[in-house]
């Protein structure tokens, strides 16, 4: 069902689905949510520094790490150090935690090591993220990046940034669970500060999505996990089959993204946030096997030469980059911003 459902939400229109009845009971809950929230019945809790929220309406990856990479780098370029907040999907227990560059990723989750280990920024995972905002406030940060939560109504926030997959778009355009929809999109569109899209806006779905700042998530050297053996460019593992692994929330994408390298896959394709083992990446033969930054996190205990792992860059075009970067540091308030 979990393999099947995704195909679903993001193959060929259908015709309607015995879920859809589902679908319509979960947008009434979030729809009364919102309105409680709205009218002060549930109230959100402002922390002392500006929030920004990076998330998406859909289940399933759409670039939202990279994302925050890219935005905990450039505010740092411009004098503001900012802290990341996730809620650690898939790790043990829920409690405010900070995370480090040697946590154990059982215990924090793949995506925030990940975080932590490219931002240098300090990172919290915890599923009350009101006492996790304000664990980073101790730790120093100036602004919080909140990696998910547009959903997450608890925590005010001073921007929204919705991520969506230029390829899969709003898939049917249904609420879970007959669709990949978190809440309804037209209200969601309306109301978030920025839209990204990742990749070209291909999918019918985006025509009225109105105005797209595009981000493409480029490849770089693979490393290996295996650390004594460094980096190697990609054009190095064409000519000869390479295995490629992702356990992300849309694999199709690394995938493609490796065949426009001109690289020969043999795919296999994980659950989001698999816990990858040794016996996962045995294939009875001694070829390559290139996978994501986020599966490579699970992998180190037991690194041999096959396996190397592909780090993504996101990229924006120098306008998008202004529009994005001038729409999040006017949000910043009183804090100076360099360059704004």
């Amino acid at each position: 069902m979990a393999a099947r459902l995704p195909e679903r939400w993001y193959g060929p229109p259908s015709r309607r689905s015995l879920l859809e009845p589902l679908g319509w009971l979960y947008g009434a809950l979030m729809r009364l949510r919102r309105r409680a929230y709205a009218a002060g019945m549930l109230s959100s809790v402002r922390v002392a520094c500006p929030v920004i929220v990076i998330g998406n309406l859909t289940v399933g990856g759409t670039g939202k790490t990279p994302l925050t990479l890219w935005l905990a780098r450039a505010l740092r370029a411009r004098g503001v150090e900012a802290g990341i907040l996730s809620r650690g999907y898939g790790r043990s227990g829920g409690a405010v935690r900070v995370v480090r560059g040697d946590s154990a990723w059982t215990e924090v989750g793949d995506e925030p090591l990940l975080l932590a280990r490219r931002s240098g920024c300090p990172t919290v995972v915890a599923a009350d993220r009101v006492a996790g905002a304000r664990r980073l406030i101790e730790l120093g940060a100036r602004v919080i990046l909140c990696d998910d939560g547009l959903q997450h109504l608890r925590l005010a926030r001073d921007c929204e940034i919705l991520v969506i997959d230029g390829a899969r778009g709003f898939g049917n355009g249904r609420l879970l669970p007959a669709g990949p929809l978190r809440e309804p999109e037209v209200a969601a569109l309306a109301r978030v500060d920025l839209k990204v899209v990742n990749g070209a806006p291909e999918h019918a779905s985006l025509a009225g999505a109105g105005a797209l700042l595009r981000m493409d998530l480029i490849p770089g050297a693979a490393y290996a996990l295996a650390a004594e053996q460094g980096s190697r460019p990609l054009a190095d593992f064409g000519g000869t089959p390479v295995h490629a692994v992702a356990g992300i929330g849309n694999p199709a994408r690394f995938f493609r993204e490796l065949r426009d390298q001109e690289l020969n896959l043999i795919e296999h394709a994980f659950p989001d946030h698999h816990p990858l083992s040794a016996a996962d990446l045995t294939f009875g033969d001694d070829l390559p096997v290139l996978m994501t930054e986020k599966d490579a996190v699970k992998c180190q205990g037991f690194a041999d030469a096959r396996l190397w792992y592909v780090p993504v860059e996101a990229r924006f075009a120098e306008a998008d980059a202004s529009a994005l970067l001038a729409c999040v540091c006017g949000k910043l308030g009183d804090l100076k911003v360099a360059g704004s």
